[in-house]
This record gives C-alpha cells, structure tokens and sequence, in this order.
C-alpha cells in the first residue's frame, strides 16, 4: 500500500527481463509469462555495476506534495544505496529543466530521476542524456517520447475516474467544476479526459465546467472566483493537484460565504488529489469530502529503486510487481510502473500506512 514504511529493497519476483548493456534502449523480453521468479536481470558483466553519482531533479518546490517528496528523496536513495546529489528544482519552468539536466549531465552522473513539467518538451533533454549513455527514469510524469528505462508514476486516468464517482453519488445533479492541471502535461490531460467522460457516461445529469489553471494558484484562485460569481449554483470541485490548489480554493469560497462544512446546507462536494496531510486536515474539518493519495514515498523510492537497476543493465517487462503495482506498456512503447492510489475520505483519512499521515 501507499504510505507503506519501506526499508530493505523489494525485489521484483514477477517481473522478467532481458540483456541489455548499460545505458542501453529497453528491450522487451520475448511474449510468456509474467510470473518470472528471477526477477530483473543483466547478462555477466554486460550491465555496469549501479555505481556513480545520481541527478534528481524536480519540477517545482511550491507544492507541499513535491516539498515532501524532496524531503523522501534523500532518505529513500540511502535505503536503496544509491548516491543521489543534492535536488535541483527546475521552479515550474520547462526549458529550464532542459538546462538542469544538461547541467547534471555536465557534472558527470551515471544516472538521472526527472519528474518532468512538459511531456513533450522534456525529450530534448532525454536525448541528450541517451547520447551520453545515461540511463533516466522518469517519476510522475510520462514523457510522450524518449528514451526512460521506467515511468514510476500512478494512474492518473484513475484518478479522474475516482473523483468522477465520488462526485456523481454525492451529488444527483447540477454543476460541478474541475480545477484542471497543465495540459501539456500528460497528468493534466488524462486527469481532464477521464473526469469529463466519467460523467458523461455515468452521470448525464450533471454538467461540467473546467478551469485550465497550469498548477498556478493564483490563477486557479481568479478563475474560480471568476466561476462563482457566474454560478453561484455551483454543486462539486473537483481538484487535480490539492498541493497547489487546495489553499486558494478553500479562500476563496470563504471570502465569499460559500464554504460550508459537510453535513451543512449548501456544502459544495470537492475531491482533490494529492494525499497531503493539509488535504487531511481539511477532510476532519469536513471543508473537502475526499482526495486520491498520490504516493510522494513510493514515487521517491522507486525512483531510486529503478536508476539502480538501470545503471546495472537490467530491464522489466509487463506485468504485476511485488509492490501491490502493475507494470504497464505505454503507447510510446515506454514501460510504466503503475503504484496504488487510494481514494482517502473520513472513514479512512487516520489510516496509519497513508503517507500524508506519516510527515510533519
């Protein structure tokens, strides 16, 4: 489960794997079963030996989702051996996380974790990283192209789903709002997609608007107070990053008398994503409903996990893991790992194994 305290390196029972030199395209192992008990695996000596320096850059340090995941990054490259520099933060700007790695490439690593801001933007800097023969693993974000040995990301369709379900049974009809991520980001768009055709399918008798906010505060704060003035009526939010969007949408309902705790008449319904402990918080005050836990420890951790085995030569195929995820084939033909996201409401926001609890 998310949140889960991790020591000792999980080893991947159910995952296969093929030979290939370090720094080297994945290839995938021949069609079978996924239920190989080897594991990941390099021919004798062909991998490099997973040493060397390792670049972990950020997207930005505004959220306090990336905030934690910085604190985790440290304490889970130690737990996994690895020699992580310090974190450089690419401050929401995608040409500038281009610049980043051409500077962690400069310095000499043998090995990057990226959570990229733009998927297609950041095949520039993949590029580069392939001609020096450094392998990436990519955490959050999938790039649209590009070479990564691993996504380790959750499934953010599933993430627009669940909140279109927690929504739709709250609420029988009227308006609802999806404060939206950046679409040039694939978070954004599939987030955005599967929340609309959730409710379309499910749900005809409400209707959604949409707030394209780029992971800005500030402009999710003006659009919704935009919004509001607009349709007073409004039913339900839906919130694709409570790291950035939780504050400025908690006051601007209360700057204008709409925030009402659940159980009260007028409550607006909202559902974010994040898992933060301020998303926690708000769902014991009753101020948000609900929110999908999208693990910052995990995402930490098998960053780590995955640059070590590729700066070892291995490589993955599709398939369940040991780690309760499932490691999936993107269109791109990049290999995903899939970790669980659970929906967190009152009945189980104390729950001990959620990270948001676990962080000051």
């Amino acid at each position: 489960m998310p949140g889960r305290t991790v020591g000792k390196r999980n080893k991947m029972r159910s995952v296969g794997a093929v030979v290939v030199a370090a720094g080297a395209s994945l290839v995938l192992a021949a069609c079978g079963s996924t239920k190989d008990t080897g594991g990941a695996s390099s021919a004798g000596g062909a991998g490099g030996d997973g040493k060397g320096k390792v670049g972990v850059i950020l997207p930005l340090l505004t959220s306090p989702f990336w905030q934690s995941y910085n604190d985790y990054v440290p304490k889970m490259a130690k737990s996994e051996g690895v020699d992580a520099l310090k974190t450089v933060n690419s401050n929401s700007d995608p040409s500038q996380q281009i610049t980043d790695i051409n500077n962690e490439l400069n310095q000499g690593v043998k090995g990057l974790v990226v959570a990229p801001l733009d998927s297609a933007a950041i095949e520039a800097g993949l590029d580069q990283a392939e001609r020096k023969g450094v392998p990436v693993v990519a955490v959050d974000v999938a790039p649209d192209k590009g070479k990564v040995a691993m996504v380790v990301r959750a499934n953010n369709i599933a993430y627009g789903e669940k909140a279109c379900q927690y929504l739709g049974k709250q609420i029988p009809s009227g308006k609802v709002v999806q404060i939206m991520g950046d679409l040039a980001s694939v978070n954004g768009r599939e987030r955005s997609e599967a929340f609309r055709a959730c409710v379309s399918k499910n749900f005809p008798k409400l209707k959604v608007l949409e707030i394209p906010a780029k992971w800005e505060s500030d402009t999710a704060a003006s659009k919704l107070d935009t919004l509001l003035n607009a349709n007073p009526d409004l039913k339900g939010i839906y919130m694709q990053a409570g790291g950035v969007y939780l504050a400025p949408t908690l006051q601007t309902l209360k700057s204008k008398g709409m925030l009402k705790k659940a159980g009260q008449a007028g409550h607006i319904t909202i559902v974010s994503n994040d898992g933060i402990p301020q998303e926690f918080d708000a769902i014991r005050k009753g101020e948000i409903d609900a929110t999908v836990s999208q693990p910052a420890d995990a995402y930490a951790k098998y960053g780590m996990y995955y640059i070590e085995a590729a700066m070892e030569g291995k490589t993955f195929k599709p398939g369940p893991t040991d780690h309760d995820s499932t490691i999936v084939k993107l269109p791109s033909g990049i290999l995903e790992d899939q970790l669980p996201a659970p929906l967190v409401t009152k009945d189980n926001v104390d729950d001990s194994n959620l990270w948001g609890n676990t962080v000051k």
